[in-house]
């Protein structure tokens, strides 16, 4: 796939959950020279996600199921990924 690292996980998790909202925040700026760097400027995200899939899981449950639809960018072509996931309300 071409495009960003943060475009691809954007694709993946609309896929795999068509959240009511979806946003992926790039903080490498960040963390430029610290550990996990790699000079990319797409080493380290945050994801804030709500979809009604997470309404039954726990926390970390939820953050599980993001891991796993992100496949090996997690750990392999991002360093860390902040996970907020949340079901909407009502």
């Amino acid at each position: 796939m071409s495009g960003t690292v943060a475009e691809e996980m954007q694709a993946l998790l609309e896929k795999a959950f068509a959240p009511t909202s979806l946003e992926i925040i790039n903080d490498s700026g960040q963390h430029a020279g610290h550990s996990g760097d790699d000079g990319s400027g797409e080493s380290h995200f945050t994801i804030v996600i709500e979809a009604p899939d997470f309404a039954d899981l726990t926390r970390l449950a939820r953050q599980r199921a993001v891991i796993a639809a992100l496949g090996d960018i997690v750990g392999q072509r991002v360093h860390a990924v902040a996970i907020k996931a949340n079901a909407p309300a009502g």
